[in-house]
């Protein structure tokens, strides 16, 4: 696909994975629409600082896990740039609880993770199906390898994106043959969520081949790889891991 002109969605853009993903696309020409759930004064910021690309951004507030703030966004964007072509969804969340803490592994930390993990994939991508299929566009969910290994921040975490990584293969089938659906699953990233978290870091990254965690831009990168250079790919999740998963 080439995105010179297209519009970007990107859930989860004010940092991190969405942020570093938002840039990339920008330079190579296409508007952004940043999605934010609770700093206004961060996602401006983002903003601005895509907006030097010399495309047109816009911000819209809306948490992903809400089906009908999902839809206010979705006719903010359309109002605006009057298409959508690609979705990132990149809008996460979890609470650390150790593995081995099932009675801490709370139903409150259940439902945040798979309402905002899984339910907000799939809210985000129904409500902008259509334009999706007009478009032929494609949507890129970043999971993690927890849906794969079931390690991570939670049992909860681990389950949601085993959901995610599940809801990515089956709209691929939905949405085909317009619409190409896949996923990253990245390792640890050194984003703010893991601040503060050495430990949590080290157990994810220590003894991979690659020999450290990831950084935003890895993960940015392979988004971008399957958006431009993808044309024949679908229902895929593709690791970005630095060599975990096959130690």
């Amino acid at each position: 696909m080439n995105i010179q002109g297209k519009v970007a969605l990107i859930t989860g853009g004010v940092s991190g994975i969405g942020r570093a993903t938002a840039l990339k696309l920008a330079a190579q020409g296409a508007g952004i629409v940043i999605n934010y759930s609770k700093s206004e004064e961060e996602a401006v910021q983002a903003a601005e600082e895509i907006g030097q690309h010399g495309v047109e951004v816009i911000v819209c507030k809306a948490d992903v896990s809400q089906e009908e703030e999902v839809k206010v966004m979705y006719e903010k964007i359309m109002e605006h740039f009057g298409r959508i072509d690609i979705i990132v969804n990149s809008a996460g969340t979890t609470d650390y609880v150790p593995l081995t803490d099932l009675d801490g592994m709370q139903d409150v930390f259940w439902d945040r993770a798979f309402n905002t993990n899984v339910k907000g994939i799939f809210h985000t991508v129904r409500i902008c199906k259509d334009e999706l299929k007009r478009n032929k566009g494609c949507v890129i969910n970043v999971t993690s390898i927890a849906g794969l290994t079931g390690q991570g921040s939670s049992i909860a975490y681990a389950a949601s994106k085993a959901a995610a990584n599940s809801v990515t293969k089956t709209l691929a089938i939905a949405l085909a043959p317009e619409v190409r659906v896949n996923a990253v699953a990245p390792g640890v990233v050194m984003t703010r969520w893991v601040a503060g978290k050495e430990d949590h870091v080290q157990r994810l990254s220590q003894g991979t081949p690659l020999g450290r965690p990831a950084e935003a831009e890895d993960v940015a990168q392979a988004i971008i790889s399957l958006i431009t250079g993808g044309d024949f790919i679908t229902g895929q999740i593709l690791v970005v891991d630095g060599g975990f998963t096959i130690r």
